[in-house]
């Protein structure tokens, strides 16, 4: 049987996208809504961009968090790509502190806009920039590839063991790439980041 792969829209969502990149790597993928939904997919996908705060909200006021967390819990594959991957942690510091997805231990943290040597640079951090894998636990994927980020706050889990891939800007390091068992997340835009990205899309669909 085919694996079933569902795009979960919770409002904030880069729907389209992802689902062309599916779509254009040989599979079918649905865009889903609701808990019944999720229970019927073998690999889920949790896109989004904007606030953590209006993302977890979207979340709980369409009865979805338990579903994703039993998804997990079944070790059935996931991906949160950029808010989705944020929201994967125990807790975001953007607008108050906000409670997520407890998925991977960590938090998520604002970009610091000054590095070790005290140089300036701009937030949102915007652009290509190259990810270097820390691990072997994506395969089929080269080292030192550039996908596109746009985001404001980062990750920082609480086990380093559970970041696959960083990137260096302007000389503050960002975990670009977080797993726990089954589940993975991208805090850039693999459906708009060219082959870089879609080996990954690929490498998770088959997984």
């Amino acid at each position: 049987m085919s694996n079933k792969i569902g795009i979960i829209d919770y409002g904030l969502c880069n729907l389209l996208n992802v689902k062309n990149a599916i779509k254009y790597l040989g599979a079918n993928a649905e865009i889903i809504d609701t808990p019944e939904s999720i229970k019927n997919q073998s690999h889920i996908i949790l896109p989004g961009v904007g606030a953590f705060k209006n993302g977890m909200r979207g979340l709980i006021i369409r009865n979805l968090v338990d579903s994703i967390k039993n998804h997990v819990l079944d070790d059935k594959p996931f991906l949160g790509i950029c808010l989705g991957m944020q929201m994967m942690l125990n807790k975001s510091y953007e607008y108050g502190e906000i409670e997520g997805l407890n998925l991977v231990d960590g938090e998520v943290i604002k970009i610091p806009n000054r590095n070790s040597a005290n140089k300036k640079h701009k937030i949102p951090h915007i652009g290509w920039n190259e990810i270097k894998y820390q691990n072997n636990k994506i395969k089929k994927i080269s080292n030192h590839k550039s996908v596109y980020f746009v985001h404001s706050y980062m990750a920082n889990c609480k086990d380093k063991e559970n970041v696959i891939a960083t990137t260096d800007y302007n000389g503050v390091k960002i975990e670009a790439m977080i797993n726990k068992k089954n589940a993975y997340g991208c805090q850039f835009h693999p459906e708009k980041s060219g082959d870089a990205g879609l080996d990954i899309l690929n490498n998770f669909i088959n997984l």
